[in-house]
C-alpha cells in the first residue's frame, strides 16, 4: 500500500493543481478537487505508514479542504450556473429580449462571422452608469494562459447565441485588432 500511494499521491496532486489552475469551469475545477482528494488521501495513507504525523495531519487537512472544494465547485457552483443557464433559456420563450449569463464574458468562446473560432472571452468592460458592455478582452491561441494574446473587441454588433459570442467581423479582421497589454487596457 505504501508503495502505491508514494506513485499516486505526487501524480495527483500534481494533475490536479494543473487543473485547478487552468480555471477551465466550474465542472472541470471540481474534478480538479476531486483528484486533489485522491492525492491527500495518498499523502495521508504515505505519512501513516511512513510515521511522518506531520504529513499526516497536514494531508487529513487537506482532505477537508478538497471536500469543500468538491462542493464549491460541483455543489454550490454548478448551481448558479445552472440557474443562469435556466433563466437564459426561458428568457427566449418571453416575447422581450433574451437574456444571457454575464459570467460568459469571462469564459465564453468568441466566433467570427465565418464560425471560425477567434478565441475565449477573459473579461469585459462596461458602463458604470448604465451597464452596456463597452468592449470584450478575448484571449487567443496558447493554453491557460501561456503564450495567449489578448485583443480589444468592440461590443458593437456582438451578439451571444448559444453560449457564445458571434463577433460581427470575420478572423482575419479580428487578427488585425490591437493587442492589449494585460495589465493595460484602454479606456474606452
Amino acid at each position: 500500500m505504501e508503495q502505491i500511494a508514494s506513485y499516486v499521491a505526487p501524480v495527483a496532486t500534481t494533475i490536479a493543481a494543473f487543473i485547478v489552475a487552468s480555471n477551465l469551469g466550474a465542472r472541470i475545477t471540481g474534478i480538479g478537487f476531486i483528484i486533489f482528494t485522491i492525492g491527500s488521501v495518498a499523502w495521508t495513507i504515505l505519512g501513516y505508514a511512513t510515521d511522518q504525523p506531520n504529513l499526516l495531519w497536514q494531508n487529513v487537512g487537506l482532505t477537508g479542504l478538497n471536500l469543500f472544494g468538491i462542493w464549491r465547485w460541483l455543489g454550490w457552483q454548478a448551481r448558479i450556473e445552472e440557474g443562469g443557464h435556466a433563466a437564459s433559456d426561458d428568457s427566449r420563450k418571453e416575447p422581450t429580449e433574451s437574456l444571457f449569463p454575464v459570467s460568459l464574458m469571462t469564459r465564453g468562446k468568441v466566433l467570427s462571422t465565418d464560425g471560425q473560432d477567434v478565441g475565449r472571452c477573459v473579461d469585459a468592460m462596461a458602463g458604470c452608469s448604465n451597464g452596456r458592455i463597452a468592449y470584450l478582452v478575448v484571449a487567443e491561441g496558447g493554453l491557460a494562459g501561456v503564450g495567449e494574446s489578448l485583443r480589444r473587441l468592440p461590443w458593437t454588433g456582438c451578439n451571444v447565441e448559444d453560449e457564445q459570442v458571434k463577433a460581427p467581423i470575420p478572423k482575419s479582421q479580428f487578427c488585425s485588432l490591437d493587442r492589449l497589454e494585460p495589465d493595460h487596457w484602454p479606456a474606452r
